[in-house]
This record gives structure tokens, C-alpha cells and sequence, in this order.
């Protein structure tokens, strides 16, 4: 069994400026090349799972997204020498399976890789995100915010809050430390 992270995108991989579709608008959060090495230097899969409900709004084609996909994709293969280890996005806006917090995308996961759920993290900016991660029984999450956490995070266990991404490595490394 494989342990994985699992990203969303608009807020964690790039910044979000709502509905992100063409690469002129494509910004890299900065600090994420340098997580995304510590996971991949730590065994760990790295897939994306994105809620894309501007497909289904009509503000982009799933074509638009899938052309960014690429871009961001031959992006990170550049700085990087590797990118995600698959890309998981929904591209409905309601009565689907797949958008998040219902975990359709996680589970399509799990159909193509042999992933230990309880060892994975997911790293997200939403509610919808966190709720996710806990409705599949992902291990540990994380929420990049600025704002006071919701009530309805109030009973998920493993939940980190940070304000940057830079501060997922040093929590990861400590809970290695105190738990090996």
C-alpha cells in the first residue's frame, strides 16, 4: 500500500483568482515546488483532487482545464523533473459523486493506486476540502487559511491549521519525530 497527498489546486498548488483556466493566469504558490519535493523524497504519491465547477458554469471548457493541466504539468517537470502523480477534478456543479466534500475523486484514487487512506494527507484551503479528507478517512489534514476554522470542522481528527504551506514540512517532520 502506497501513501499519498492529495492537493487541491486553486489556493494550494497556484493562486486563486477564481476560476483559473488560461496559463497567463497561472501563478505557483511559491512555496509549493519545495513541499512537493519533501513528499516525493518521503515515497509519498502526489495527486491532485480540484473541484472545476467553472466547466460546468460555462466560463471554460473541460479542453481549457485539461490544456492548464498540461501547462502546469510540463511546468513542474521543468523545475522540478517530476509533477503530479495523476490529476483528479470535477467538472460538475451539483448531483454528482465527484465534487467535493463527497469523496468520488478519492475513491477513483484508490481504484488506480493501492493507497493506505489512514497513512495519506490532504492539503486543502476549503471546508469542502478538510470534509472531504475526513468523510474518505484520510489521515491527516491540512487547511491553509487566514480566517477563523468552521463549525463544522469541530469533530475531524488530524487537523492541522496553517497560515503557509512552508509550515506542512516542519508539523510532518515533528510528527514523524514523536510517533517513530
Amino acid at each position: 500500500m502506497e501513501k499519498a497527498v492529495f492537493f487541491d489546486r486553486d489556493g494550494i498548488i497556484n493562486r486563486d483568482y477564481g476560476y483559473v483556466y488560461a496559463q497567463e493566469d497561472f501563478v505557483f504558490n511559491p512555496s509549493i515546488f519545495d513541499l512537493l519535493r519533501f513528499f516525493k523524497e518521503r515515497g509519498y504519491l502526489l495527486l491532485v483532487v480540484t473541484n472545476q465547477s467553472g466547466i460546468a458554469r460555462g466560463y471554460y471548457t473541460e479542453e481549457d482545464f485539461l490544456d492548464l493541466t498540461d501547462f502546469m504539468q510540463s511546468q513542474l517537470q521543468e523545475k522540478l523533473g517530476f509533477g503530479f502523480d495523476k490529476v483528479y477534478y470535477c467538472p460538475h456543479l451539483e448531483g454528482c459523486t465527484c465534487r467535493k466534500p463527497d469523496i468520488g475523486m478519492i475513491r477513483n484514487a484508490c481504484c488506480d493506486f493501492a493507497i493506505d487512506l489512514s497513512q495519506s494527507l490532504l492539503i486543502g484551503d476549503k471546508v469542502s476540502d478538510i470534509l472531504t479528507a475526513h468523510n474518505a478517512g484520510i489521515g491527516g489534514k491540512f487547511l491553509l487559511t487566514h480566517q477563523k476554522t468552521d463549525e463544522a470542522l469541530s469533530g475531524v481528527e488530524n487537523l492541522f491549521i496553517v497560515r503557509h504551506l512552508e509550515e506542512i514540512a516542519q508539523i510532518i517532520e515533528e510528527e514523524n519525530r514523536v510517533y517513530s
